[in-house]
């Protein structure tokens, strides 16, 4: 009887050994990229240490070498005239964009940082007259083209023309995103949510809720009370938003509102209903990039593309006609009420 005891409380505590431990939650906040991130994970059987300073290092790395607001990053020395080697993280923000520029024929376009310099909304001074004198934007809109752009074989950039500017700030951040996102997971991290500037990267599942992760879609017109328009779900996806109603200016002198998408195709500011694109994909560099497509296509064109992409899901807010708010999302889209 003894010997069944002992084997019986053996047993027990082999079983109370193998139990796993509770999940631990860390909460990480700071700045990054000209704006804020926000990440919650929680921790695993196999996760490592994570530190604050983990999290800033690859941010850091992606900011040498796509940040056009940093004057000795990578992109910054390329848009300048050097004729440099690309790293990792160039050659793969250089893909994915040409893969949008393609599938968009040409509406996004990361060489329109020209234009958006021009306009005002980049890192340079806005051309004094550029609303009213046509002959500016035509001088420069020769200069934007995806395709003025190749990787030689030996990994160096080359551009058609010198005057050419490259601005990967419609991309870059879902990338930073992406890259937080790999080391997590490289750390056996499998439950997070990275957040940065409004985009975001779901895996797994909220363990303090046990359930999905749920996001929560600005509201373009705050004067009417609720400051979000909706909330999704999301497991294992991105998320990333494009809106014109933050970034923009009005004319002093005409009253004449200029908002910070430009159209590749006119050299001016797109002019549509639509107010925000919020587009869901497997990862936040594309989803990012396909967002900024959206609000660059307008409502109608970005609900055939969406049509011609399943695998992007997508929820937009526009005005009508009559300046009402309205929405509209793809079938795969669950909206938390």
């Amino acid at each position: 009887m003894k010997f069944f005891a002992s084997s019986y409380l053996l047993f027990l505590l082999f079983l109370v050994s193998c139990k796993p431990e509770p999940s631990q939650s860390y909460y990480f906040e700071g700045n990054a990229l000209g704006t804020t991130y926000h990440i919650k994970v929680f921790s695993g059987q196999n996760s490592q240490k994570l530190l604050a300073g983990d999290i800033d290092s690859v941010i850091n790395v992606v900011n040498k070498s796509l940040s056009t607001y940093q004057k000795n990053s990578l992109i910054s020395k390329i848009n300048r005239g050097e004729t440099l080697k690309l790293d990792n993280h160039f050659k793969d923000v250089y893909k994915a964009a040409r893969k949008i520029y393609r599938e968009t024929g040409g509406l996004y376009d990361p060489t329109i940082g020209i234009l958006v310099n021009a306009w005002g909304f980049g890192p340079s001074g806005k051309l004094e007259g550029i609303e009213t004198d046509s002959t500016i934007v035509d001088s420069l809109k020769k200069f934007v083209g995806y395709n003025y752009l190749h990787i030689d074989e030996h990994g160096f950039l080359k551009k058609k023309y010198p005057q050419v500017y490259i601005d990967y700030n419609s991309i870059a951040k879902g990338y930073a995103i992406d890259r937080v996102g790999k080391m997590l997971q490289n750390k056996g991290f499998n439950n997070f949510l990275v957040e940065i500037g409004g985009e975001v990267l779901a895996k797994g599942k909220n363990i303090e809720k046990n359930r999905a992760w749920l996001v929560a879609i600005d509201n373009p017109n705050r004067q009417k009370g609720n400051k979000f328009i909706s909330k999704v779900a999301l497991t294992d996806k991105a998320m990333a938003t494009s809106g014109n109603y933050r970034k923009y200016y009005i004319d002093p002198k005409t009253g004449k509102k200029y908002v910070h998408t430009i159209d590749p195709q006119t050299g001016y500011p797109a002019v549509r209903h639509l107010l925000s694109a919020s587009v869901v994909a497997d990862n936040c560099t594309m989803a990012d990039g396909y967002a900024t497509a959206c609000m660059v296509m307008g409502l109608k064109a970005s609900k055939i593309f969406l049509k011609e992409h399943p695998e992007l899901e997508a929820f937009l807010v526009y005005s009508d006609d009559n300046g009402n708010i309205k929405t509209y999302k793809t079938k795969g889209i669950e909206i938390i009420e």
